[in-house]
């Protein structure tokens, strides 16, 4: 005898504890906050997800495969090499200082909180900037071969580079969320390519 189905959407329950753990982080995320948000009673919260832990892990990897959709979308869209890279710095910016509250990157904070102590989240946030790096070394390999980037460095190296820029951009976001100093930044990384 099997037990009594779902009654729940997991993307739905999984996008909302993403959005709870979005806003305050893995150690401030309670569990009645997310019963709230999730429309769950704990009992089956847990019995559905088995953990705050597991439920995070969910959580961060729909987020992260939210993101790189959203950033291979923009990195394979129109537009030579550098206007693709400048137009991911933008929608990282914009991101930054967008109605989301400055919430600013969950997997870039899911690593810089939880990564040294979590290796679950180690592993996901390889795993995230892998596939980000796998998809700018493509952007600068055409840029490259088209003349648009300079080719004194390899693509991958090239990608690791912006990735860096890219990623301190996105921390300033939220030190510094002034739009014209982000600005400034992102046009002093393009004009280093």
């Amino acid at each position: 005898m099997s037990g009594r189905p779902r009654e729940f959407d997991d993307t739905a329950v999984i996008e909302a504890a993403m959005d709870v753990f979005w806003s305050n982080g893995y150690e401030g995320s309670s569990a009645q906050e997310l019963c709230e948000r999730t429309g769950l009673g704990r009992g089956s919260l847990y019995h559905a997800f088995g953990s705050k832990h597991k439920l995070y892990e969910l959580a961060l990897r729909r987020y992260q495969e939210l993101g790189i959709e959203a950033q291979a979308r923009i990195l394979n869209g129109p537009g030579s090499a550098k206007e693709r890279l400048r137009a991911l710095m933008q929608w990282g910016v914009d991101g930054d200082l967008g109605p989301s509250g400055g919430r600013g990157c969950m997997a870039l904070f899911a690593a810089l909180d939880r990564a040294g102590k979590d290796p679950m989240v180690a592993d996901i946030s390889r795993v995230y900037v892998t596939r980000l790096e796998q998809v700018l070394c493509h952007v600068f390999a055409l840029g490259q071969r088209h003349g648009e980037l300079a080719a004194e460095r390899s693509p991958l190296a090239s990608a690791r580079a912006f990735i860096s820029s890219y990623y301190g951009l996105r921390v300033l976001g939220q030190s510094m969320p002034d739009r014209a100093f982000l600005e400034d930044v992102m046009e002093g990384t393009l004009a280093r390519l």
